[in-house]
């Protein structure tokens, strides 16, 4: 027994060497490890390898450049722990280092290199890793952590290519302290589990394409000090959790979708620094208790809050950055705001802000950015913004500020834009303002500044951007504008200016646009006006300027954008055209000379030529058909000679061709009828002969066609019954045009103006033109017409002079025989003979009315090709294959998906269709779920009315798999979304909205009055008012209509909107017309207030009030002749609100109104004059 411990000890012995020499085995030796980044160092490229030129086999590897050892106190010898090779400019993968043979690492830093390939997954053997710092390279593929070093403190992988989703298994790290994934393009969510990870001070995920909400998980991570998210597509609202993150002095969100209101418990976060939260979707008001985070330096919330600035904002004393812009806050601005004095940058931009400007505002001595632009801000400019001697940037443009521009604003020595445009400044401008000599803009247009340019503008040696435009500026352009050598943009138009053009423009080498149109400017042009080359845009319309133009402005190749046009400008233009990126000129007229060179052809990128009004002389030449991106040509009133060359059917993009006053003869071209993209058409007074041509029928789009004043001959083509958009004008006058008038024409349903006079025309007026409802003036007079005319009001109405001297014609125009009864009835015989000769002709050539109708009904598949049918009118496919026309549509609206879909309504959901012959229609989707009784009244009312402000109704469509309309397609939608939307609200400024009101009282006054019998819409609010892209309005969606029986009751089931439904319409469900002039009248009142003024109408007592509380806020308050005008329009839609029906005006009683002129009296200040609005109870 005394023998085994000695037996013991030498077992333990044997198995602690054994122990130690597996360690021995398994642990990475230092000649290994060498090798390893040695195999590294060589896959790298050459350049790569010299800046690692200290790894070699001769050294020992502790003494390479970025290579850390140390002692293992496991393995007790010396091994490579840390490799930093930061900012070495390599170049190769991290794949093919060996990390097996690199397990003792504890940093890895290849931070800044130019690294790519996929993500390591090998990493995760670096059981020993502590930080991993692979930022700013260019790894691609997803993040495979495997099982890495639970000692983890760093990970660092930001600005790489990383895609996939961010690993779960991060969530096990947990000793990070840093987490930095920014910059990449993960997506997917974050994972909740990395709420777990407690030590965090750093989450950095900005700047990827992560989605889904934040998780409420977050707000575990206790330590956290900087929180960012930013610019993902997170949506959801931001957790309360958040509140708990009380060491955090940075939280970005900003650039998301998040939405809801800002959480109150932010508020706990009390050594808070940087806030951002913008630009995101957050709505609802600023809670107060932020007041509470007085660390803050830097808070910026662009969103969609609203309410009122709080004044608690005012407690934030190391404020330096404040961003609210972009929100729709209201109310003044909180003059404790002054108590900010470390902001450097005040951003306020974009809200709905009102009231003055608080001159407390001028104790912000460090800030060098304020902006407080668009809003409704009043008053004067204080002029305690001269304090502010650091400012950088003042912008207050689109408000409604009035009085001088403070010459304080002349203290201001470092600022290097100023922009006070958009308002009522007056005065002018003051020359001590010269004194910021670092000013690399001045903007002061559209306001009512007067007096001369300062001479003194042309210290402003930096400037490079000044415009003046719309004011009222007088005298001349400064010589010392020539100072400014850094110009590149001058506007001075719209003002009073007069004088020369100083010639020392042509100092002005960095000019790149330079607009003085609508002055009272003379003298020629600068002969140096192009000589630094860089000259795009020059607008000089409607001087008085003269002489030839510059040979500088000749070979100015850089040319984009010229008008010249309204001038006396004189000289030869035999020259011009070698303009490679001109798009637009304008040289109208002038009295400039010459010929059309055939270089013109070389101006690849034109899409408008107006030379018209000048003694231009020559040809039109041929090369004019390369213009492929013309759309518009007009040579008009001169001394063209020769023929219309062929070519110019080569320019299918043309859509406006005015050749009109010139000495062209011969033949209308047939290539013209190729040009379907042509609206405008105007041949008039020139020598053509021949007949007019069958072709133009092609032409679908046209909507005005003038061929007067030529020698043409023959019949009038029945095709031109195919231009079923023809609206503007038909003028065929003044020719040797015989035969008789095509009944086909009465198809011209849109048709405002027609005259034939002039020509030698027989036979009778055909019963088809009663059909022509939007006809104005019809001149048939000096003809060979005979016959009855149609039995219309038209007609009944029109003067004896559009009938004077034909045949024997006879009827209801006052002036012209009666038609006696056998004589009618012989003549009707004959007219019905006529009328059966030519209806196989009809059929075969006219392939609808204005009002196409159809059915879809199966018919057998059609023999043309694909191309065929694109090339012929849609309409007729439409009209002889219903069920190509219903695969049409479905395929252009994508089976109504509602990614195609435009508006909702009670009754059916509105589709944009662009077929494949590029035509644009709304169609409108009836519900399935209504009856047949909706959809036939839309069809039925819209059958008896053609008006240019009513939608158009192309055809219809019903079948059993749905059943649409199709209609015309309006640009810009409906009324009330424009009213909606902030900037389109702008820019539907006062005269567009004046115009509207007098669009839907013509189309209303028709509906009523002027139809065949009348039809009350039932139905008139914004959202039924569409707008096309020049704002004309037209009244849409009749699927209330109803078409009044003067026979009948006329009562009915109760439809229309809550909000414009007249209020007798609570008693009685008796339809007229006037149920339509009560929403009229409400619909105006919402069209100048901006908003459906329902805290108006609720009252059941009178109120007063003055214009002004009625006018929309965004905009600028009208000048004086359009206040009055909107005053008298706000009038009348009072009346028409009337609760009483009989004490309401008819449409036609308003557009009588309306449409008288009227001065406005000079005493009166119609904006402060009182509205008294009716108790309307509805």
């Amino acid at each position: 027994m005394e023998t085994e411990p000695p037996k013991v000890l030498a077992s333990l012995a044997v198995l602690l060497l054994l122990a130690t020499t597996t360690a021995v085995a398994l642990t990475p030796v230092p000649g290994e490890q060498a090798r390893a980044l040695l195999v590294w160092k060589a896959s790298l490229s050459n350049q790569s390898q010299h800046a690692l030129r200290s790894w070699e086999n001769m050294s020992a590897p502790c003494s390479w450049l970025g290579v850390r050892c140390t002692a293992h106190r496991r393995w007790r010898r010396t091994v490579i722990s840390g490799i930093s090779l930061r900012g070495m400019r390599l170049r190769g993968t991290i794949e093919s280092l060996n990390f097996s043979a690199l397990a003792t690492l504890t940093c890895l830093d290849l931070s800044h290199n130019y690294l790519a390939g996929a993500f390591p997954p090998g990493i995760g053997v670096l059981r020993e890793l502590q930080a991993l710092l692979l930022q700013g390279n260019r790894i691609r593929g997803s993040v495979h952590l495997g099982k890495m070093s639970s000692n983890l403190v760093t990970l660092n992988l930001s600005i790489n290519h990383l895609a996939g989703h961010i690993p779960s298994e991060i969530g096990h790290l947990r000793h990070l302290v840093t987490l930095d994934l920014s910059s990449n393009n993960l997506s997917g969510s974050i994972p909740s589990n990395i709420g777990g990870l407690t030590k965090l001070t750093t989450l950095n995920l900005f700047e990827n394409n992560l989605s889904g909400n934040i998780p409420r998980e977050l707000g575990y991570l206790v330590n956290l000090e900087d929180f960012d998210l930013s610019e993902n597509t997170l949506s959801g609202s931001i957790p309360n959790s958040l509140g708990n993150l009380t060491k955090l002095t940075t939280l970005h969100l900003f650039e998301n979708l998040l939405y809801g209101q800002i959480p109150r418990e932010l508020s706990y976060l009390v050594i808070l620094e940087d806030l951002d939260l913008s630009n995101n979707t957050l709505s609802g008001s600023i809670p107060r208790n932020l007041g509470n985070l007085t660390e803050l330096t830097i808070l910026r919330w662009v969103n969609r809050l609203s309410g009122q600035i709080p004044r608690e904002l005012g407690y934030l004393v190391n404020l330096e950055n404040l961003d609210l812009s972009n929100n729709t806050l209201s109310g003044s601005i909180p003059i404790i705001i002054g108590n900010l004095t470390k902001l450097t940058y005040l951003s306020l931009f974009q809200n709905q802000l009102s009231g003055k400007i608080p001159r407390e505002l001028g104790y912000h001595v460090n800030l060098q950015v304020l902006d407080l632009s668009q809003n409704t801000l009043s008053g004067s400019i204080p002029d305690s913004l001269g304090n502010l001697i650091r400012l950088k940037t003042l912008q207050i443009f689109q408000n409604r500020l009035s009085g001088p521009i403070p010459p304080e604003l002349g203290y201001l020595v470092n600022l290097e834009g100023l922009d006070l445009s958009n308002n009522t400044l007056s005065g002018s401008i003051p020359r001590n303002l010269c004194n910021s000599t670092k000013l690399t803009f001045l903007r002061l247009w559209k306001n009512k500044l007067s007096g001369q340019i300062p001479r003194e503008l042309g210290y402003l040696v930096n400037l490079e951007n000044l415009a003046l435009q719309e004011n009222t500026l007088t005298g001349s352009i400064p010589i010392t504008i020539g100072n400014l050598t850094k110009l590149t943009l001058v506007y001075l138009y719209r003002n009073q200016l007069s004088g020369s053009i100083p010639q020392e423009i042509g100092k002005l080498m960095s000019l790149v646009k330079w607009d003085l149109a609508f002055n009272n400017l003379s003298g020629s042009l600068p002969s140096g006006l192009c000589v630094g080359g860089r000259l795009q845009n020059l607008v000089v319309v409607g001087n008085n300027l003269v002489g030839p133009l510059p040979s500088s402005l000749l070979n100015c190749t850089s040319l984009v954008r010229v008008r010249l046009e309204r001038n006396y400008l004189e000289g030869d233009i035999t020259g011009m055209g070698s303009y490679p990126n001109l798009v637009y000129i304008d040289i109208s007229s002038n009295k400039l000379f010459g010929q059309l060179s055939h270089i013109w052809g070389e101006c690849y990128k034109l899409t408008v030529l107006r030379a018209s009004n000048n003694h231009i002389t020559g040809v039109i030449p041929s090369s004019i058909g390369k213009l492929s991106m013309l759309g518009i040509l007009d040579v008009s009133s001169n001394k063209l000679e020769g023929q219309i060359p062929p070519e110019i059917g080569n320019v299918m993009m043309l859509f406006n061709l005015s050749l009109s006053g010139t000495l062209l003869r011969g033949n209308m071209p047939h290539e013209i009828g190729s040009m379907n993209n042509l609206e405008y058409l105007d041949l008039s007074s020139n020598n053509l002969t021949g007949q007019i041509l069958d072709s133009i029928g092609h032409c679908q789009k046209i909507h005005f066609l003038k061929l007067s004043h030529n020698h043409l001959n023959g019949i009038i083509p029945i095709e031109l019954g195919m231009l079923v958009n023809l609206q503007d004008l038909l003028d065929l006058s003044d020719n040797s045009i015989d035969g008789n008038i095509p009944s086909v024409l009465g198809s011209l349903r849109m048709l405002e103006a027609l005259n034939f006079s002039h020509n030698a025309l027989n036979d009778s007026i055909p019963p088809s033109f009663q059909s022509m409802t939007s006809l104005l003036p019809m001149d048939v007079s000096y003809n060979k017409l005979e016959g009855p005319l149609p039995h219309t009001r038209f007609f009944e109405k029109a003067p004896i002079k559009w009938f004077r001297h034909n045949k024997k014609l006879c009827g209801v125009v006052k002036g012209l025989p009666t038609c006696d009864l056998p004589q009618s009835s012989e003549q009707g015989k004959k007219s019905g003979a006529i009328l059966l000769a030519i209806i196989p002709i009809v059929v075969s050539f006219v392939f609808m009315t204005a009002v196409v109708t159809w059915q879809c009904k199966k018919k057998k598949p059609r023999t043309e090709t694909a191309n065929e049918v694109q090339q012929t009118n849609m309409f007729s496919v439409w009209n002889f294959d219903g069920e190509d026309v219903y695969n049409k549509i479905v395929d252009a609206t994508k089976n109504f998906s509602s990614s195609h879909c435009i508006g909702t309504g009670g009754n059916g959901s509105v589709y944009r269709a662009q077929l494949p012959t590029g035509e644009l229609f709304a169609v409108k989707k009836i519900h399935m779920t209504e009856d047949d009784v909706q959809f036939n009244q839309e069809i039925q009312a819209l059958m008896h009315v053609r008006h240019r402000n009513i939608a158009k109704l192309f055809g219809y469509c019903s079948a059993t798999q749905g059943r649409f309309l199709v209609y015309e397609y309006m640009d810009r939608g409906s009324l009330a979304a424009t009213l909606k939307g902030k900037e389109t609200a702008i820019e539907l400024d006062w005269m567009r909205r004046l115009n509207i009101v007098c669009d839907v009282t013509h189309a209303l006054s028709y509906m009523h009055h002027d139809c065949f019998v009348p039809i009350v819409h039932r139905d008139v609010t914004s959202n039924n008012i569409l707008l096309d892209l020049e704002f004309k309005a037209c009244i849409s969606d009749f699927g209330l209509a109803k078409i009044l029986d003067v026979e009948a009751s006329n009562y009915t089931s109760l439809a229309g909107t809550k909000g414009y439904l007249a209020p007798e319409l609570a008693y009685t469900t008796r339809v007229t017309e006037k149920c339509d002039v009560y929403s009229f009248g409400v619909l105006i009142l919402e069209l100048f207030m901006g908003h459906h003024p329902r805290d108006y109408l609720s009252s059941m007592d009178k109120r007063s009030t003055l214009l002004e509380n009625l006018l929309d806020t965004r905009l600028p308050p009208p000048e004086v002749e359009i206040t009055s005008e909107i005053f008298k329009v706000v009038m009348v839609a009072v009346q028409c609100i009337e609760p009483n029906p009989s004490h309401r005006p008819t449409m036609q009683q308003v557009a009588k109104v309306l449409s008288r002129a009227e001065r406005p009296a000079n005493d009166l200040d119609y904006l402060h004059a009182d509205i008294i609005i009716p108790a309307c109870w509805s």
